[in-house]
């Protein structure tokens, strides 16, 4: 494999010189160029002149070298001419410059395969595609804390390195290859750099051997460029990659790393690139999970009312497998709606998994527990924060952010689920949360009506329970409507004077069936749930066997509101549900509004258990699901593989 370069020159005032570079080496020649130049082992060449020449290339024939982008084949029917149309003024005005390329060639590589390790000299690696055939590489956010020596009260920004020690299994590896004579690194000078809009973006550290080892910080956070000491005969370099902050609406995730062959400034000629490769990574996003995955961990807060209550999750979470973690009193400090003050989640790359919790800007008694006593070694933290001039709501508790399991929609997979918020009208979710959820791109999130609630939370209306089927889940909706026909007909069987219980509604079937103020109040309130239903059924590609109605009553708790009769505000715990005890008419022994819950649920497999919580969550305004949390195992799918 070869090719032949031929010089037509219209002046006598002409000298041509030619650069050729293979992996790294150059040559300088000012005669013509035959077959027999080409560097052994080259098997594709680009060419580039300066502005007095002209470079015409032909070809008659189909090479079967693969050679990509302004490449040609070196193949002997591959002609190249340069002209001049106008005479020199000096010796060594004008020049053509050749690069030739073969498979040992000066190459910046990382894990663009997402095989966990590093690919060399792959294809495409500047760029980055999604998908099972997509191809590029992909980083961690540094966000956990591996060091367990850093104080807890240290800055909570990862990027500014104070609390963060860099565990090596957190970074990804990037490789620069440079193979060729040790002489043209002497000469010329070899340059890692990123661009100054990813300095915050990412670290990149590199393994220095003196006393011991440790890992130098040589690019991001206030450096750009690295110059690479390459020792002799040295082949490869091994660097470290980190990224220190999530997709965001000012960030879209891709960070592009070049590495750079300089030829040295002269007088009155710049500092020059003659041959540059780059390489492009994308920031892991943060990915919330589903009630339908296992549950690892349970948390709740012991307050000074609430001992039976923890003693029940206690109960649940060890049927369902799992640890119970509690937040004492002194972490609390009374603050016990753990569900509004944070979301677990986790971050993943090829080559590690780890949960990420984030910390809601609620800011309320519980701020400190999420970075004081969940980031740690192998467990993230992130956090985005009001500033003081913007005005938070309830809606930015996280009781306000679920996930649905995966879904179908017309054609479109959502394999990781889509996020859904409680927002507008008049008071959303604060933009800095949303636009961040958005930006992580794998659950693109859906926002539901929600502010005719008096808390506003999408966890009062709705539910995702697993099912064993294709589906897999099914969506459980509050329901007035279920609950009045529910309560007809025990009326219509003669259990009109059955009364619930004292506390939520002391009052007998027929005398609730007759309230007529509660019964429109509560068609207004059925009509939001459908205008929620309608979206969900759109937006997640539900069919009405999805959806089950769970039998649920609303109180006009202030004119606004309030959930009367819960039951869809509940804990998952695979097939066991920690469920509000709603308190219902007792008919036969039995509480009607549990054993008609139990008929829809267990048929799916899935056990009922009902709590509780009437004194120490239900008054103060929440229920079983907004004093709980949990976390849970990430998808066996990966992220990086949908199309998004």
């Amino acid at each position: 494999q070869s090719r032949k370069l031929t010089i037509k020159k219209k002046t006598a005032h002409c000298r041509l010189n030619v650069l050729i570079i293979l992996n790294g080496n150059s040559y300088a020649t000012n005669k013509c160029l035959s077959f027999r130049a080409a560097p052994r082992g080259a098997t594709c060449f680009e060419v580039w002149a300066t502005h007095g020449l002209n470079i015409y290339v032909d070809h008659t024939t189909k090479s079967k070298v693969s050679c990509h982008d302004s490449k040609w084949p070196l193949d002997r029917t591959v002609k190249v001419s340069a002209t001049m149309d106008a005479p020199s003024n000096q010796v060594d005005d004008e020049k053509v410059r050749i690069e030739t390329y073969a498979k040992d060639e000066m190459s910046l590589d990382a894990d663009i395969n997402r095989s966990g390790t590093v690919t060399r000299a792959g294809n495409q690696k500047d760029q980055w595609t999604w998908g099972p055939d997509g191809k590029g590489a992909i980083l961690l956010v540094n966000c956990d804390r591996d060091n367990p020596k850093a104080p807890k009260e240290d800055n909570k920004d990862a990027s500014s390195h104070k609390w963060v020690w860099h565990a090596p299994m957190d970074m990804s590896r990037m490789i620069l290859t440079t193979q060729g004579p040790d002489e043209v690194f002497a000469n010329y000078q070899l340059t890692l750099h990123i661009s100054k809009a990813d300095d915050d973006k990412v670290g990149v550290f590199y393994i220095q051997r003196k006393e011991q080892l440790y890992y130098k910080h040589i690019l991001g956070s206030g450096k750009i460029s690295y110059h690479v000491k390459r020792n002799f005969g040295q082949v490869q370099t091994v660097f470290y990659v980190e990224g220190l902050k999530f997709p965001d609406i000012d960030f879209s995730g891709l960070v592009t790393f070049h590495a750079s062959l300089l030829e040295p400034a002269r007088k009155g000629v710049p500092e020059t690139s003659i041959f540059t490769d780059s390489l492009v990574f994308r920031v892991a996003p943060w990915i919330m999970t589903p009630n339908t995955l296992q549950p690892v961990s349970v948390y709740v807060c012991s307050v000074d009312d609430n001992k039976d209550f923890v003693e029940h999750i206690r109960k649940l979470a060890t049927k369902a497998g799992c640890k119970l973690i509690i937040c004492p009193e002194e972490e609390n400090q009374e603050d016990r709606w753990i569900q509004d003050e944070m979301e677990f989640g986790y971050t993943q790359a090829p080559h590690k998994t780890f949960p990420v919790v984030f910390d809601s800007p609620r800011n309320k008694k519980l701020k400190d527990f999420p970075f004081k006593a969940i980031l740690g070694p192998d467990f993230g933290y992130v956090k985005r924060e009001l500033s003081p001039d913007m005005s938070g709501s309830s809606l930015d508790s996280f009781g306000n952010l679920e996930v649905s399991p995966p879904v179908t929609v017309k054609s479109k997979e959502y394999p990781l689920g889509r996020i859904l918020i409680g927002a507008p009208f008049p008071r959303p979710m604060s933009k800095l949360v949303k636009d961040f959820l958005k930006s992580q791109v794998v659950q693109s999130p859906i926002e539901l009506y929600t502010d005719w609630l008096f808390v506003g939370h999408v966890d009062e209306i709705l539910s995702f329970v697993p099912a064993p089927d294709q589906k897999g889940f099914r969506l459980l909706l509050a329901s007035p409507r279920a609950c009045f026909k529910l309560l007809k007909e025990k009326e219509n069987e003669g259990h009109g004077k059955a009364k619930m219980p004292e506390g939520r509604l002391p009052r007998s079937i027929s005398e609730i069936i007759a309230d007529r103020f509660l019964k429109k109040w509560n068609e207004y309130c059925q009509k939001c749930i459908d205008w929620n239903r309608n979206i969900l059924k759109e937006e997640l590609g539900l069919a009405e066997e999805d959806i089950i109605e769970i039998p649920q009553l609303f109180h006009p708790f202030l004119q606004i509101p309030r959930v009367l009769v819960p039951h869809v505000n509940m804990i998952v715990l695979g097939k066991h549900l920690g469920i509000p005890k709603p308190f219902g008419p007792i008919i036969d022994g039995q509480c009607c509004l549990e054993k008609e819950v139990r008929r829809l649920l267990e048929p799916l497999g899935l056990s009922c258990n009902f709590i509780d919580d009437y004194g120490t969550y239900y008054l103060k305004l929440g229920d079983v699901h907004c004093g709980t949390n949990v976390r849970r195992k990430p998808f066996s799918f990966k992220w990086w593989n949908m199309r998004p």
